[in-house]
């Protein structure tokens, strides 16, 4: 079976559908190939019709989503492993938008400064936070 049992109702729902006229799109599932390799699919299931427009079935088109899904998943753990850094870096570091904004400040920055995160995040950092003089 290349469909798991946990999908067959779903996907079956989906072509179900397609045959009552309703179509799907971007629905994803994964299939296992003969010699049991996962495929992430990203199904669009159409309904299919006659010249008379009578219901005569189902197109699916599916598109392997597995190298994407990878990135994905790649990009997610990059990403946490640098937040993690920036929030538990010896230096304190700090972040601002493209309007001056405050979208980033670790636990140094907090712990030098003494304003917490949630006191600083969304506040215009030069206006709330640095003094005239400077």
């Amino acid at each position: 079976r290349f469909i798991t049992p946990e999908y067959q109702d779903s996907v079956g729902e989906v072509l179900h559908k397609a045959l009552q006229g309703e179509e799907t799109a971007n629905f994803e599932f994964p299939l296992y190939t003969k010699d049991g390799e996962r495929v992430e699919v990203l199904l669009n299931a159409t309904t299919r019709r006659s010249a008379t427009g009578a219901i005569v079935g189902v197109v699916g088109v599916g598109q392997n989503i597995t190298e994407l899904k990878r990135g994905q998943a790649e990009l997610t753990r990059v990403a946490n492993d640098l937040q993690l850094l920036i929030e538990t870096a010896n230096a304190p570091i700090f972040g601002i938008d493209t309007n001056g904004f405050v979208n980033e400040w670790n636990r140094k920055a907090a712990a030098i400064t003494g304003f917490s995160r949630e006191e600083v995040m969304g506040k215009d950092l030069v206006r709330r936070f640095i003094t005239p003089e400077y």
